[in-house]
């Protein structure tokens, strides 16, 4: 009986899943088929939305008359370097309030944690202003800047590496290491799966960021991918087809990250969570 029942239980369990990743994958299904669609052919029932016929003109169309390569290599750009100096920025922080003991150590790390109460959008006019008095609006500064302020991070890398062991750490200091070194052969090693894990995410949500490049970015030389679509959908169509082209055009990117590291993502976010 008991087998049954758990027998029961699983295949519930899995038809839910299955349910699920349906729902999910439906309107991405959707998205990639309307980008195949001719433009301005009509669609009498749901079903037309997904059968023949198809054709590969609206991507070309998309890169003929729109400057979608200028918006991904921006979006492109200001996430790699936003990612790489968020992931120097955060694992020496983190590895300083975890690792090192000095005064207020405590007090910082409270600081930080009250920084995870303040919404984004709460900080957005006087940002803008600050920006704006520095000169850096309309500017890959002012995409890049703003972006490295954040606390989040700080605190996930400090919670895993508290959990290194100390052993470790005063080994290395009686061999003669210092600090620098303990960072980058011992620190690092351990905490390479938080801090893949941390960039992707990073990585993900700067190509996806949308709010601040919003009130940053003038020029539309400027503009990355959130705001360049919008921007195409009103200047060249009101038709579906060519908007799903270029959104089905950016998300490959993310989709092709995503699938590299699934593992790591994972891998990252169980540690993590032990850790914590």
């Amino acid at each position: 009986m008991t087998n049954k029942k758990t027998s029961l239980g699983g295949v519930l369990l899995e038809a839910l899943a299955v349910l699920c990743m349906v729902l999910i994958l439906i309107p991405v299904v959707w998205m990639v088929s309307m980008s195949l669609k001719t433009e301005g052919q009509q669609i009498t029932n749901t079903w037309q939305y997904f059968t023949p016929p198809y054709t590969l003109q609206n991507y070309s169309t998309i890169f003929q008359t729109s400057k979608v390569l200028i918006w991904m290599w921006n979006s492109l750009f200001v996430a790699l370097v936003v990612t790489g100096l968020v992931i120097v920025i955060s694992t020496m922080a983190a590895f300083a309030l975890a690792k090192i003991p000095f005064r207020f150590s405590k007090f910082m790390y409270f600081f930080f944690l009250m920084g995870l109460m303040v919404p984004t959008e709460a900080t957005i006019v006087p940002l803008f202003v600050t920006a704006n008095r520095l000169g850096l609006i309309d500017t890959y500064q002012g995409l890049i800047l703003p972006a490295l302020a954040g606390s989040m991070n700080i605190v996930i890398m400090r919670s895993f590496f508290r959990g290194i062991p100390n052993d470790l750490i005063e080994s290395a200091t009686i061999d003669g290491a210092n600090e620098m070194y303990i960072f980058l052969h011992i620190i690092l090693p351990l905490g390479r799966t938080v801090i893949v894990t941390i960039a992707i995410f990073t990585f993900i949500g700067n190509w996806n960021s949308y709010l601040w490049p919003y009130l940053a970015a003038m020029s539309e030389d400027l503009f990355t991918l959130p705001l360049g679509i919008p921007t195409f959908i009103g200047q060249y169509t009101q038709d579906k087809v060519l908007p799903m082209t270029i959104n089905t055009i950016a998300s490959v990117p993310i989709i092709i990250f995503f699938i590299v590291f699934e593992k790591q993502i994972v891998k990252g976010i169980t540690l993590s969570g032990i850790k914590g």
